[in-house]
């Protein structure tokens, strides 16, 4: 099934590149989400009704505005979170990792999605249905206790973003999100360098600032020897060094 939002082309196929259904029953992804606590009858219904649906890199998963009919768990890949500010702007909210969930807000709240969803790799998610979704959020009080701390931790990191963007300088806000990085999506072999392929529009997003400024700091961090540039990839030279930079001391 295709489906279109303002001349935006969403794919929805099942196995749009040979990916197969994973069994939520042994899915090590799902132990790692808020479905963690389902007991094995709950986790067998939630196997028989979801469909895990691929997306190529550059897939929209749903866009800002539509109405949501169902929720998504990333089985494996990366996915960014967007919002388009009035200037038309992208502004990345955050990204998502292999057993995080999005697009229960919308839901709950019976809303429209306040943000679009990217796939930044090739990418598998698996799509619950809205009423099967709320019959167990009715029936398992583990599970609602596992929306409302996300609740919470996304009520913490908004006030932290808010608190950054007011008190912080634009290189420490850059440095900060180099180290969201790391802590979302880790390193590769090499042990330092970050396990993720991002833009400097990308960078510049995720900070707050314009293409062009960051640009100017990564390459500052990088003749700071703080940071290694190579493309697309960011590789972290020194930890110690790019936590002063970024004013964090926890």
């Amino acid at each position: 099934m295709i489906c279109y939002f303002s001349n935006l082309k969403i794919i929805f196929t099942s196995k749009y590149f040979g990916m197969g259904n994973q069994d939520c029953r042994f899915c090590n992804t799902r132990l790692n989400s808020i479905f963690r606590d389902l007991n094995p009858e709950e986790a067998e219904k939630l196997n028989e009704i979801k469909i895990c649906n691929n997306y190529k890199k550059g897939s929209y998963i749903f866009v800002e505005g539509a109405s949501p009919n169902g929720l998504f768990c990333v089985n494996n890949g990366k996915v960014k979170i967007i919002q388009t500010g009035v200037d038309g702007k992208e502004q990345i909210i955050h990204f998502a990792n292999n057993g995080d969930v999005l697009g229960y807000r919308a839901i709950l709240s019976g809303d429209t999605y306040s943000c679009s969803a990217i796939t930044m790799e090739d990418s598998s998610l698996c799509y619950i249905p809205k009423s099967f979704f709320m019959q167990m959020v009715e029936s398992n009080s583990k599970l609602t206790l596992r929306i409302f701390m996300f609740f919470s931790d996304m009520l913490k990191d908004s006030e932290k973003k808010i608190t950054n963007i007011a008190q912080r300088s634009v290189k420490e806000r850059l440095a900060q999100s180099i180290l969201l990085l790391k802590e979302s999506y880790g390193f590769e072999a090499d042990g330092r360098t970050i396990n993720l392929s991002i833009t400097r529009e990308e960078m510049a997003n995720i900070a707050g600032t314009t293409r062009e400024t960051a640009i100017r700091i990564l390459s500052d961090l990088q003749n700071e020897n703080a940071i290694e540039l190579n493309g697309k990839k960011i590789s972290i030279s020194n930890l110690q060094l790019l936590i002063k930079v970024a004013n964090v001391f926890d």
